[in-house]
């Protein structure tokens, strides 16, 4: 009888292991594939490898900026894979053996729930005083006919690529589509973007995104905002695109097509129903607080319950169920999880954005400083962009949005802040290293109550 079962071993199953192991835990984990689920294998970790490889071009393209002259640049598509590959491989073996050295049971396999106390792996039976289901999600495809797997993919597809495509196409313009927007335009792909909503990343603060539509036009991508989709076909020898937009209809070509859509919760054969755990009208796991489901000992964490679809979100959730399991009362702080986008200029966020204060009617003020007044972006060359801070009524800083040079490292600040529910003349008396990026983040809070030092007072 083991004291815990998980099922799934992403980021958010392999971190509730190692710490059921810290509190004493009998734990076995279970995955039918590789340890590091979605983000290690196919999501966040690719795609950031990606990302360095297309950052490093640009710093080329951009060379003659810093007096430094290049001659002929070839990227190796080929090569890139491998050191992707390799990356990988050697965070996946990492998993491996923390899991080995806390003395987590990993067992391989497509696990079936039996009961709340019962799991079936490939004909072995596994008994358990408490269950983590860790499932994660799947790519949600929209009802489009595809006539070519091949030219028509997934990211997970998409990661495999050997060859650059010389024109691709995407279809969402949400947090996936817009990365391989600037990893392929980076390695030298005409980049078309096609997205529903009329902005770019709907669900961040819609300034971000706004802003973000004009820095990737400086890069050649091309961006249809409010567009509806309609069709994929081959009617000659490169792929079509057909869609409506706001100005009538829309035809592009590709040599590839990738569907950046959304979604879904991963439960296929772990018998949800017959236990009678509940899930919404989407397929997602219903959790309290405490991640527990509606089945006593049953709990549930990660994209599977349809929150924060972000790994460092799932190894929260999966701390704080365990911990729950052993009689420590934990929540998770979803008031600040932040989020992060690694186009470029990169993009991060964390706690309420303007259009949820506003649809809280939250009275709030905010301040502003933009990169371009700052003394080390621009002794980088990187003057894009700016960091925009929000504070309630009684001055706590209730969010912090960034897009620019290093928005996912300054965003941890941000954070704090946040998490803290810190006060704008808390955060004032707080020297900041001269001269860094994150000064700009101190001014963003001056300049909520009009006190931002290296910032000119509005005209009156």
């Amino acid at each position: 009888m083991k004291d815990l079962v998980i099922v799934g071993g992403g980021p958010g199953g392999y971190t509730a292991a190692i710490r059921a192991r810290q509190l004493g835990m009998e734990t076995a984990l279970i995955e039918k594939d590789h340890l590091g689920g979605t983000c290690l294998n196919r999501g966040c970790i690719p795609t950031k490898t990606y990302c360095q490889n297309a950052a490093v071009l640009r710093h080329i393209h951009n060379s003659q900026e810093f007096n430094i002259e290049v001659g002929q640049v070839r990227f190796d598509m080929a090569g890139a894979r491998q050191r992707k590959d390799n990356v990988v491989t050697r965070l996946v073996s990492g998993v491996e053996k923390l899991l080995k050295d806390h003395g987590v049971e990993k067992i391989k396999g497509r696990a079936v729930l039996l009961d709340k106390n019962t799991v079936l792996v490939d004909g072995q039976i596994i008994q358990t005083r408490n269950l983590l289901i860790a499932t994660g999600s799947i790519h949600a495809l929209p009802p489009l006919p595809v006539l070519d797997p091949e030219m028509v993919v997934n990211s997970d597809q998409l990661l495999e690529l050997i060859e650059v495509p010389a024109r691709l196409a995407i279809i969402g313009g949400g947090v996936v589509g817009l990365e391989f927007a600037g990893i392929f335009s980076a390695f030298g792909s005409q980049v078309t973007v096609l997205e529903y909503q009329p902005e770019l990343l709907p669900a961040m603060d819609l300034e971000l995104g706004k802003r973000l539509r004009v820095f990737m036009k400086k890069q050649k991508i091309i961006i249809h905002t409010g567009t509806v989709v309609e069709r994929i076909e081959s009617p000659y020898s490169p792929w079509q695109v057909t869609a409506t937009g706001k100005y009538g209809a829309i035809h592009v070509q590709a040599d590839r097509v990738l569907i950046a859509t959304g979604r879904k919760a991963y439960t296929d054969g772990l018998n949800l129903h017959q236990l009678g755990i509940v899930t919404d009208d989407r397929g997602f796991i219903r959790v309290d607080r405490h991640m527990a489901t509606n089945i006593e000992g049953v709990y549930a964490i990660g994209d599977v319950t349809g929150g924060a679809m972000l790994a460092h979100a799932a190894s929260a959730e999966g701390v704080a169920a365990v911990e729950n399991m052993a009689g420590i009362m934990a929540t998770v702080p979803y008031h600040a999880i932040p989020a992060c986008v690694f186009t470029s200029p990169e993009i991060a966020s964390v706690g309420l954005s303007e259009e949820e204060a506003k649809s809280g009617r939250i009275a709030f003020r905010t301040g502003k400083c933009q990169f371009a007044g700052n003394g080390k972006a621009l002794a980088m060359g990187e003057p894009d962009g700016m960091i925009k801070v929000l504070a309630d009524q009684e001055d706590s800083i209730i969010g912090v949005h960034i897009i620019g040079p290093h928005a996912s490292d300054l965003i941890m600040e941000g954070t704090l802040l946040v998490q803290n529910r810190m006060k704008v003349h808390e955060v004032a008396g707080i020297i900041h290293p001269h001269p860094t990026l994150s000064e700009a983040l101190l001014e963003a809070v001056l300049d909520v109550k009009g006190e931002a030092i290296h910032l000119s007072p509005p005209r009156r």
